[in-house]
């Protein structure tokens, strides 16, 4: 008699976790045309320019990750760029190496984070990219 119940709160409690919207940033390869047309809609843009091999670009995907969880970054694009394969596309954002995180209002370049692992400032910019 307890099973059926059991089952059944059991998939009560799935269901409603599956129900629950997800809170996190989006993300998306970089192309150009990504970025201008976030932009134009004025979203919040955090563009990573990362390599594989960069122990400094883990070190800032896990601080982006942990951050950008949280329901206040659901709007943020996050743009990714290989380092390694898309050298004129970092090279067209004023980047010089890897592991540079540029962060837009919109059209507008709020800050930028290079090669640091520093949370405080990698946060900040993330807080400065949301406005």
């Amino acid at each position: 008699m307890f099973r059926p119940l059991t089952a059944l709160a059991l998939t009560l409690a799935a269901a409603v976790s599956f129900a629950a919207p997800a809170a996190a940033a989006e993300r998306q390869t970089f192309t150009a045309a990504a970025l201008a047309a976030a932009q134009a809609k004025g979203r919040p843009i955090l563009v990573e320019v990362k390599a594989w091999w960069c122990p400094v670009c883990a070190s800032q995907g896990r601080t982006i990750k942990a951050t950008t969880a949280g329901l206040q970054y659901n709007n943020l694009l996050i743009l990714s760029i290989n380092y390694d394969k898309q050298k004129a596309e970092w090279k067209a954002l004023g980047a010089q190496k890897q592991s540079t995180l540029i962060g837009y209002s919109g059209a507008r370049e709020v800050g930028r984070v290079v090669y640091t692992t520093d949370k405080a400032a990698i946060n900040g910019l993330l807080a400065k990219t949301i406005g």
